[in-house]
């Protein structure tokens, strides 16, 4: 991963803070990034690909967002225009009320970013020395934040190791130092590309607590990009997926998993045999058939008065349900309907990288 820190350096000082704080900033907006028709196209000719097609999205101070969608779908190189990394075709980038094309220096002067694709902190360093490297960087004089340090090191549980080199540490010991590092200068816009790359379930519960607390104590936003659908569900405030280069999706995870029509129902029996599944798929769609312990599961889409006929099917057909629940689908489900693709797996390069 490569975490960048995408601003002009400042003079190291509290005040030089201050003024970077409030430097060309729109106050009176609740706005932390609006993205307006942009559009990115790489290559000429026949072989041309279009990453990021006429899009637009608006993100509000203090909430989390996830970018969800297939390889390919255009999610690094929307958050690398948003950045500056690259130049878009089309389109403008305003973040707290300031055009990224008239300035630079203000607009990103509280944005951090932890991107994915190489190596993220100095190794020869050790965690505390990082997280000073990388606040004086923001113009913050380290000094002055040591006490946000220490409480990073010890939420993202790096205490113990704050004086030994990031060489030392493991994947995922080295994964939590790029994130305490990113926040360590304050930045009040962060982006995240697969932050919980390399961290056991323990740490990447750890993460999802912590983004939280940051967000709601210290006003924080976040851009989240992950193919780990619990960090999204557990995290973000609001879900955004991208497939050929567009949004197809922008809402709440609660709507999204509320908006689906693939509801079903999981039932149970002894009674089941290849007779009854034969009269049950000329009206219903099965989707699953298990056996356990010597009786037969079937997940059928069912939701509404389609679970009365179910049952009154299956009474006719004389099975006697042993057990039967209600099966919603999760964010995967929601996600593979919208994009027409399975998830990616992690650390996967999209064409646009």
């Amino acid at each position: 991963m490569v975490k960048t820190a995408m601003r002009d350096r400042e003079p190291v000082g509290v005040d030089a803070t201050t003024d970077r704080k409030t430097a060309g900033r729109d106050s009176s907006g609740e706005s932390a990034l609006a993205i307006d028709g942009v559009s990115k196209r790489f290559g000429s000719g026949e072989d041309a690909v279009l990453a990021v097609d006429d899009v637009s999205l608006d993100v509000t101070r203090g909430s989390v967002v996830g970018l969800l969608g297939p390889n390919g779908a255009g999610k690094t190189t929307l958050i690398k225009c948003v950045l500056g990394i690259v130049i878009p075709d089309a389109g403008s980038v305003r973040i707290f009320g300031t055009d990224v094309a008239d300035g630079r220096r203000a607009a990103y002067a509280d944005v951090d970013a932890m991107l994915e694709g190489a190596r993220n902190d100095y190794w020869r360093l050790t965690v505390r020395e990082n997280l000073r490297y990388f606040s004086t960087i923001h113009g913050v004089d380290p000094d002055s934040v040591t006490e946000r340090h220490d409480r990073l090191l010890d939420r993202f549980d790096l205490a113990a190791k704050a004086d030994t080199p990031v060489r030392e540490l493991s994947r995922g010991m080295k994964q939590k130092v790029s994130l305490a590092s990113v926040l360590a200068g304050g930045a009040e816009l962060v982006f995240l590309d697969e932050p919980t790359l390399g961290l056991d379930v323990e740490s990447s519960r750890t993460l999802r607590r912590e983004l939280r607390r940051l967000v709601r104590e210290e006003d924080l936003t976040v851009v989240l990009s992950s193919h780990d659908m619990g960090v999204i569900e557990d995290v973000c405030d609001r879900v955004v997926m991208m497939a050929d280069g567009r949004i197809v999706a922008d809402d709440s995870v609660t709507a999204l998993l509320s908006g689906t029509s693939r509801d079903s129902v999981r039932v149970t029996s002894v009674d089941i045999d290849e007779a009854v599944l034969t009269t049950l798929r000329r009206r219903f769609e099965i989707q699953a058939i298990e056996s356990v312990d010597g009786r037969t599961q079937i997940e059928v889409s069912a939701a509404g008065d389609a679970l009365y006929e179910l049952l009154d099917e299956l009474r006719e057909a004389g099975v006697t349900v042993e057990d039967i629940r209600t099966v919603q689908p999760d964010l995967e489900e929601v996600f593979v309907d919208l994009t027409g693709s399975g998830t990616a797996t992690p650390g996967s390069q999209e064409r646009s990288s």
